[in-house]
């Protein structure tokens, strides 16, 4: 009997993500997968899974899920949601188990923005080009998760887990400071050091495709000047012509038409994940930006 869990509720959004299908831009499709990749593998590794199985993305936790058809080797990590199991909590980063009727439910995180459930044998689901992950912009891969939808629970190896507690900092709910490396259009500002001298506030438009930011806006040398589309990726800081960046999540276009004053530095990249919208970012260059005409 294949081993199963039946979602129960979902919070404000839960998604089936792995690594992403890497190699497809030139087909138009990102690489999507996990925002919080470093999450998502630890929550992989405490259940002997290999990094590439697909686990569930909880964003602002809510997620409640009942075991069916045998017992599961569990796991969460990144925001701490409180997990439990039947009611009784079990700690974040560690390993957990439940049995055939079992619920297991995540609160809302007190600090951080998304949790990774990782379960022995990974979610496995049918992919989609070569992936589980759903890439909330193209609408490519597996739906979000919705109550009612039951997600097989793939085959293990024998093998043990390599772990049963992983020690891992918390999430902090202060100022998030992130290494940025001057980007490939940063002349197209009269001041790009604006980027990394501005408190930056997270809109909450910000989603798996970009994060928003408002602060001091950034100013274009010359706005009448055109940019053909270029291609993109993940941490590329854009700037639209209002001036407040947009930092590119996982899910970005393929290609973009606004200039990139700077690329977040790989990594911080996952750090990205976590941020709150109304939490302030603080970007820093992390090498020394060398100015507008010099070399």
């Amino acid at each position: 009997m294949t081993t199963t869990l039946e979602i129960l509720r979902t919070g404000p959004l839960a998604l089936v993500e792995d690594l992403g299908r890497p190699g497809m831009s030139h087909l138009g499709v990102s690489r999507s997968g996990a925002a919080d990749r470093r999450s998502h593998t630890l929550a992989n590794r405490l259940v002997a899974n290999p990094n590439d199985r697909a686990t569930v993305e909880i964003t602002l936790g809510g997620l409640t899920a009942r075991v069916h058809g045998g017992d599961v080797a569990i796991a969460v990590t990144g925001a701490d949601a409180d997990p439990s199991v039947n009611g009784k909590p079990f700690g974040t980063n560690s390993i957990h188990y439940a049995h055939d009727g079992d619920v297991i439910s995540l609160g809302v995180p007190y600090c951080g923005l998304r949790s990774y459930l990782a379960v022995r044998g990974g979610i496995d689901v049918t992919p989609v080009l070569g992936s589980r992950s759903y890439d909330v912009m193209s609408a490519i891969g597996p739906t979000p998760l919705r109550p009612g939808d039951v997600l097989p629970v793939g085959e293990h190896t024998a093998d043990f887990p390599e772990l049963d507690q992983a020690p891992v900092a918390a999430i902090d709910d202060d100022v998030l400071e992130l290494r940025v490396v001057p980007g490939p259009r940063d002349d197209w500002f009269t001041n790009p050091d604006v980027l990394v001298r501005t408190n930056w506030q997270v809109t909450k438009h910000s989603d798996r495709v970009g994060i928003r930011l408002v602060g001091m806006p950034l100013e274009y040398r010359n706005t009448d000047r055109q940019l053909p589309s270029e291609g993109a990726t993940r941490g590329s800081i854009q700037v639209p012509p209002n001036g407040f960046p947009v930092i590119l999540g996982p899910d970005h276009p393929v290609t973009g038409g606004y200039p990139v004053i700077g690329v977040v530095c790989g990594d911080d990249i996952d750090k990205l994940a976590q941020i709150r919208p109304g939490q302030t970012l603080r970007l820093h260059w992390a090498r020394p930006r060398l100015p507008f005409g010099a070399g």
